[in-house]
């Protein structure tokens, strides 16, 4: 299991790098582009060469992050133009990093129903994928369920992969907080999760995982994330992700609000403690 947190890409991406292994991190996210915007943004090669360099020297495992207002359901067609041009770019920016995936989040039915929405969504991922040869998975993160979004479920989410032309080319990034907040985990039914997770084959293709706590108690649908340990869902149930074999091997990646990234250093280190305790 690779711990690590959220780098700002702001200095370049070989900065970022640096940053990752002086905060402890083992693994590392970085937003492709700015990540309330869609505008292209120009790839620095030799940067992102020299960064590769130094993820490779120092272990590091690098998972890249789209922007928030994509929308793979989005009925408008000016908007689903903009948004797979943007995640076609994403995918080369995140291949150049180096990146095992590029996370993006589910597609919004915005009133047009949840199987529009599927189909939409499965469309729409065909298009951004047709071309692409490169290594970098497409992510499908869980959602909290707010408003019309899709892909709360394992199920769900397993569902839209196997319907796509493409599915060698999709992999997943289970979120702690949304999965909480959607109803879909616990303390309690944590070992529910993983055997859905073993049965629908969605482990299989499982790459990262966002560790969050949550503001926002169970099944309330609203995603707020917290810092560990003070938030609903608590240590000793984020724990169990840490100490679960079925999920050895993965990067980790901290997304807790932090006024600055130096916070994370300790987040890292409570996290390792967890993981060798087992207990909060």
């Amino acid at each position: 299991m690779k711990i690590g947190c959220h780098i700002s890409v702001s200095k370049g991406f070989l900065k970022a790098s640096q940053r990752a292994k002086e905060l402890g991190a083992e693994a590392f996210q970085v937003f492709t582009k700015n990540p309330r915007g869609l505008r292209p943004k120009k790839l620095d090669l030799e940067d992102a060469e020299k960064g590769v360099r130094y993820c490779r020297e120092n272990g590091l495992v690098l998972v890249a992050h789209t922007p928030y207002i994509t929308n793979l359901s989005t009925p408008k067609e000016d908007l689903r133009e903009v948004t797979i041009r943007s995640i076609k770019e994403d995918l080369r920016i995140a291949e150049a990093y180096g990146a095992v995936g590029a996370v993006v989040h589910c597609g919004k039915h915005v009133g047009k129903g949840v199987e529009y929405g599927t189909r939409r969504m499965i469309e729409t991922l065909n298009l951004i994928l047709e071309g692409y040869e490169g290594g970098t998975k497409l992510l499908l993160e869980n959602t909290a369920g707010q408003g019309s979004e899709l892909g709360l479920t394992i199920a769900d989410l397993v569902a839209i992969r196997e319907a796509t032309d493409y599915p060698e080319k999709i992999g997943f990034c289970f979120d702690t907080c949304h999965g909480f907040a959607a109803g879909a985990w616990s303390e309690e039914s944590f070992d529910e999760l993983v055997r859905t997770m073993e049965e629908t084959g969605y482990l299989e293709h499982l790459t990262a995982i966002h560790f969050n706590d949550s503001k926002a108690p169970f099944n309330s649908r609203k995603d707020r994330h917290a810092k560990i340990g003070q938030g609903e869902i608590g240590s000793a149930a984020l724990a169990r992700f840490l100490t679960c074999e079925a999920f050895a091997g993965l990067p980790v990646i901290l997304e807790t609000p932090v006024e600055d990234e130096a916070e994370y250093a300790e987040e890292i280190r409570l996290l390792h403690t967890l993981k060798e305790n087992g207990t909060a």
